[in-house]
């Protein structure tokens, strides 16, 4: 095949563009916006994109397509857009909030997805009435009311959906609607109970933290603080000033943000963290690297597949896939990425816009983030961290692959994670940056929630069970470039063991080298490595073809393994493993492999360290 019959460009819907201004970012959101209107149904209040289901009904997923354009839309009309085309959009409001109308989107019910809908055109109505609700008659004016005030009066789910209220609340006062206070004040004191200082909260009952403290809890604060105002709303402007040096740590000096948690198919939402930022007009991060950030992150997206044939974004990451997306995703879920374009509502002339894009600052030393449990480092083109592993719950029926998305001992920006697309295969398995365990050779069992975490300086510790009888202890710890594990098992029967290091994507080149007790790909771009430091049970190296479609970022992946067995009784196992932007510069690392960890030592480096945070269920104990 040749690029004239399969074009580099091919579902790439950014390519071609820079992303170095304004004028660009606006057209990077045309491109996304102007192939989704030719499925807008005639009422203008429905788009369907797929005919793959989330687990609510298919009118609230038509809803998600009408809604979550708005959060592109609205800010981009504020900022003088002139190529958006309100009418179907004004039309299809009235449409979904009139009972009487074949496109209604159904009454508004507690936790139902048509609550997370209402934000974004409650957003909409502050920034843009004008477009929204005075082109509408009375009587669709009071739909409209009726409908928002149904849904504001609702049950929110407990986490950050409690934010949409406010959005809501604020849309309909700024077109002349009162709502209960009262029910506000509620969800503000109830989200403040989510807190868990500097800068971080927890996302609802259990101790998660992923992409939606920025996109979400930090994104909606921080609009509220600029759009709603009042004394109430610094809090807001406060707390995101403290985690700002935190989010920086997240992305790689040459764009791609950390991949880690549960709804990755929302992509680049993350970016619109800076935006918020530069909305608020803070200057923790000084406009210009700000600016960088957001851009370089973007220009990332602009090189790869993320859209289908028609220009629309499917459920996926870097490529479309189905495999790792949630229950509630649907076709239309994926354009809540449109948060990104949130500093389209400031003009040319702003700093934000108008500063010099500057570089990534140089980023030496660990990032310690312990609210979240994370040990980052910022190698060339990586943002890496190391994972003390978060609650994950067996209940929590909406989240899928939730291990492979919480409970991984690494997460990188460049290699995205992986998941299992076959759980009775323990030879086929994945577990990249995992390591398993299986007594029959068949079925395995992975890190799935801690008993106990720690985080103490430039170390992780984490006690859990893949077995009920079975115990592992994990430290992890940065040794220069490489990242060190060890696991002391203490098992009451033999277990064959796989452990990975970071898939990397397949190409036509790559060279693999795998003998006792190392494994190493090498491609023409990138190295990945794990290697034995010493463990008390020996295991072989394996480069695996891993299952196509597992990973986030490359549809076609390897993965360093080592493969053995532990011996009933304990027994521990000590691994470095490495992951290179450079294979050349990787290869040269691998002569220079850390000392052997010590059980001892490290547990007197935890127990004398001054800063010690357990993570557990809800707050820190």
């Amino acid at each position: 095949m040749t690029d004239t019959i399969f074009p580099e460009t091919l579902f790439k819907p950014w390519a071609g563009n820079q992303m170095k201004g304004r004028a660009d970012v606006e057209a990077a959101l045309k491109a996304l916006v102007e192939p989704v209107e030719q499925y807008r149904s005639a009422g203008g209040a429905r788009i369907r994109l797929d005919a793959h289901a989330a687990h609510f009904d298919q009118a609230s997923a038509d809803m998600e397509g009408y809604s979550r354009l708005l959060w592109g839309l609205a800010p981009a009309e504020v900022g003088g857009a002139t190529w958006i085309d309100w009418a179907p959009i004004a039309r299809g409001l009235a449409s979904g909030c009139d009972p009487a109308h074949p496109e209604y989107w159904g009454d508004p019910f507690d936790r139902s997805q048509r609550l997370v809908e209402l934000a974004a055109i409650g957003f909409a109505l502050r920034l843009v009435p004008e477009r929204l609700w005075v082109p509408l008659s009375a009587a669709e004016q009071r739909n409209v009311a009726a409908y928002l005030l149904k849904g504001h009066a609702c049950e929110y789910s407990d986490n950050n959906w409690k934010f949409f209220r406010l959005l809501v609340s604020m849309g309909l006062r700024h077109v002349g609607v009162d709502c209960d206070r009262d029910l506000d004040d509620q969800y503000r004191r109830e989200l403040d109970a989510f807190y868990l200082g500097d800068g971080w909260y927890h996302d609802g009952d259990t101790r998660r933290a992923d992409h939606y403290i920025p996109f979400a809890f930090h994104f909606y604060g921080l609009i509220l603080a600029v759009l709603d105002g009042g004394d109430w709303t610094k809090r807001y402007r406060e707390r995101a000033r403290l985690i700002a040096g935190d989010m920086a740590r997240w992305f790689a000096d040459d764009g791609p943000a950390l991949c880690f948690g549960r709804s990755m198919t929302y992509r680049f939402a993350i970016a619109g963290f800076f935006g918020a930022m530069a909305l608020a007009g803070d200057e923790e991060i000084p406009f210009g690297q700000q600016k960088g950030y957001f851009l370089r992150h973007l220009r990332w997206w602009a090189k790869h597949p993320f859209a289908a044939r028609d220009g629309v974004m499917p459920v996926g990451y870097a490529y479309p896939n189905l495999i790792m997306s949630e229950p509630y995703n649907s076709a239309q879920s994926p354009y809540w990425a449109l948060k990104a374009f949130l500093p389209l509502m400031l003009p040319a002339d702003h700093p934000f816009w108008a500063s010099d894009e500057d570089a990534c600052p140089k980023r030496s030393a660990i990032s310690t983030q312990p609210h979240i449990g994370f040990l980052i480092a910022n190698p060339p083109g990586d943002a890496i961290a190391l994972s003390s592993g978060q609650h994950t719950s067996a209940e929590n029926t909406f989240i899928r692959f939730a291990p492979e998305k919480y409970a991984k001992f690494a997460y990188s920006a460049r290699y995205g994670f992986s998941v299992e697309n076959d759980l009775w295969r323990f030879d086929n398995s994945v577990l990249e940056s995992m390591i398993g365990f299986s007594d029959d050779g068949v079925h395995f069992r992975v890190r799935e929630t801690n008993e106990e975490a720690l985080v103490a300086d430039n170390l992780l510790y984490a006690r859990w069970r893949p077995f009920a009888e079975v115990s592992v202890e994990t430290w992890l710890y940065w040794d220069g470039d490489f990242q060190v594990r060890l696991h002391r098992i203490d098992t009451p029967r033999p277990l064959a063991t796989i452990e990975g290091g970071f898939a990397v994507g397949r190409d036509a080149g790559e060279v693999c080298k795998q003998d006792a007790g190392r494994a190493v790909v090498a491609t023409t771009s990138d190295l990945s490595a794990i290697l034995d430091l010493g463990s008390t049970s020996p295991r072989e190296g394996r480069c695996h073809i891993a299952a196509p479609n597992t990973n986030l970022v490359s549809a076609k992946t390897l993965v360093p393994q080592l493969r053995g067995t532990v011996p009933a009784g304990v027994s521990t196992l000590a691994v470095a493993v490495l992951a290179q932007a450079d294979a050349g510069e990787g290869a040269r690392k691998l002569s220079r492999l850390p000392r052997s960890p010590d059980v001892e030592a490290l547990r007197r480096r935890l127990s004398e360290t001054g800063t010690r945070v357990t993570l557990m269920r809800g707050r820190p104990l």
